[in-house]
Parts: structure tokens; sequence; C-alpha cells
């Protein structure tokens, strides 16, 4: 098992890579990059838009000289082919740099630094709450299927799976935050942040995160309840589960002392990749409750082709997703003694 983990982590250096050149070339070739925004912002403020974009083109007659592009080009690096581009930037990312913001002019990691602790909470925060509730949620259905509870239950977490995590947080927002104002607009914290106690600046985050969190987990809800729920079902009928209780097992003990480890087997196996949203979150979700967070950095400098953030975010999330995976595969490995990586079979 050890060398099983030994080559993924060292596949993740050339996927990492594959991932990283794909889109490092596609920020070269999609029009509209940081310098056609300048020249096009200049020309608006100048009402000479057209004369902007030619000049960009080489023909002249933009608000800034043909030597001023050219200098431009040679700062944010599009002087060079992609590659010898990529191997450049490449090379500064291993020795942690990943470059200076076009729309902030600040380091790109001090950027996504300031945003990542309230990405980290919320994933967090999610994450716990998440299992926390479903699991339990999902063995008491599985105990008392068929039952009032059971579908009533099923009926709610369905309702809230169909409907798109962002329309909730709309929902919510505009009934329990515009209409009864019982908890804030948006934002992570409020205007009185700094001058509260301790007791009362988590109270304060606390109230403020109430709403995002239940707009995130709308969508995982009903799925890890159902499939703990339906993972459960199925071992309590297995054949090892009714021969223990047929030979005098109490049930309770038959439920968490064999069935209960075996039907955490489906829900480890995506376990690890909800590291990501430690980072990625949702940017629909951050601009309704106006948070600053990771995922609306990463939306927004991509639509204002702050290709360096971009690189850095992809950078984070990437190896966060591969990372992900491995640790998917551990705790598959810790739940389930019978799986055996690299020997090619799993004991029976």
């Amino acid at each position: 098992m050890t060398s099983y983990f030994v080559r993924r982590f060292l596949l993740i250096a050339p996927t990492f890579i594959g991932v990283t050149i794909l889109v490092f070339v596609l920020t070269r070739l999609v029009p509209g990059g940081p310098i056609e925004r300048m020249l096009q912002e200049a020309a608006m403020a100048g009402g000479d838009f057209t004369s902007a974009t030619s000049g960009f083109d080489g023909h002249g007659g933009s608000t800034l000289s043909d030597e001023q592009i050219e200098e431009l080009k040679v700062y944010y690096g599009f002087d060079k082919p992609v590659l010898v581009a990529y191997v450049e930037w490449l090379g500064k990312v291993l020795v942690l740099d990943l470059g200076t913001s076009t729309r902030y002019n600040d380091p790109v990691w001090d950027t996504i630094r300031d945003r990542l602790p309230i990405s980290i909470f919320y994933g967090v925060a999610t994450l716990i709450l998440t299992y926390g509730v479903c699991i339990p949620l999902g063995i008491v259905k599985s105990i008392r299927h068929n039952t009032t509870f059971d579908n009533v239950s099923s009926a709610l977490v369905f309702f809230g799976y169909a409907i798109p995590s962002y329309i909730v947080g709309i929902a919510l927002l505009t009934a329990f935050a515009a209409n009864l104002d019982w908890f804030p607009l948006g934002g992570f914290v409020g205007d009185d942040f700094d001058s509260l106690s301790a007791p009362g600046k988590v109270v304060d985050v606390l109230w403020h995160a109430t709403l995002p969190l239940l707009a995130y987990m709308a969508g995982a809800f009903a799925v890890t309840t159902m499939l703990m729920k339906n993972s459960l079902m199925d071992n309590l009928a297995a054949d090892y589960v009714r021969t223990a209780i047929a030979k005098g097992m109490d049930f309770r003990r038959a439920v968490f002392g064999h069935a209960f480890r075996n039907s955490l087997i489906p829900i480890a196996t995506s376990f690890g990749n909800i590291i990501t949203l430690f980072l990625t979150g949702s940017f629909l979700i951050e601009k309704i409750f106006n948070i600053d967070g990771f995922g609306l950095l990463a939306f927004e400098s991509l639509v204002e082709r702050d290709y360096p953030v971009v690189m850095g975010a992809l950078v984070l999330s990437s190896l966060l997703f591969l990372i992900g995976n491995i640790l998917s595969d551990i705790c598959v490995a810790l739940v389930d003694p019978r799986v055996k990586f690299g020997s090619g079979e799993s004991a029976q």
C-alpha cells in the first residue's frame, strides 16, 4: 500500500504541469488580456474606444504610444513565447512567487491570503455540519425506513436538493434578512466587529454565517444523507448482519459494531474531494451574501483578466484537488481493511 501512495504522490507533479500549462496557454490565446483592458479603460475615459483597441494591434492611434505598449508587454510577460513564459512562471511558483496582480497591483499571494481565512471558515464549517448532521440522519432514516419521519425528512431533503444553492441563498436572504430582519444582509462580520468582546465577535461571525452556511449545505445535504441511508440499509440486509442478529447479537450492536463501518465506505470515497471546499466555495453564494472569499476572488479575476491571480487560484485549487483524491483513498483504506492498494485485488 505504501508503494501505491508513493506513486500517487509522484503523479501530482506531471498532472499539475498538465493542468496549469493548459490554462496558461488559454490565458494567452483568449482576447481581452490585461493590456487590452487597460487600453479600453483609457479609451472609454477619453471617448476613443476604437483607437485604443487598434493601438494594441500595433496600428497606432492609441492613447498610449507603441513604445509604451511594448513596455507593458514586457512588464506583463506577453513579449515572450508561450512555453518560455510558462517555464519562467513555473520557476517562480517553485520558489513560492505567484507574481503580481494586474488588478490590485499587490503580490498574488498577499491578495489570496487575505481571502483564505474566510473561505477556510466556511469550508470547515460546511464540512463539519454536513457530516455531523447527515450521517446521524442517514442512520435514523435507515432504521426507521418507510415511517412518517423517513418520508417527511426525505421530502424536505430532496426539496432542498432540487433547488440550486444560490436560489436557496436568495430565498433565505429575502425572507430572513430583508423581510424579517433576523439576520444581516451580507458580509462576514458587522461594522462594529473590532469594538466587540471575544464572545461578541464569535456571536457576530455566527450571526453573519448562518444563512450562507444553509445555502452551502443545500446541495450536499441530500446526497450525503441518502448515501448513508442506502448504504446502511444494504449492510443491514447483508447475510453477515442477519446472521449476527440470528445468533442473539443486540440490534444496536449489530448496527454500530458491524454495519456502520462498512456503510461509511461510499462516503469515504468522496471525503477527500470536499477539501476543495476549503478554498473554492461558491462564488455565487459569496456574491449574494457579499462575502469576500476565495471563490469570488477567482471569478472576479477571471472576468477582469487578472491572469496572475487566476493562475495563483489554479495552483492552490488543483493541488488541493490532487491531494484530496489521495486523501479519499486513504480514508477508504482506513474504513475498509479489505482494500489493499497496489496488490491488484482486495482481500475477501
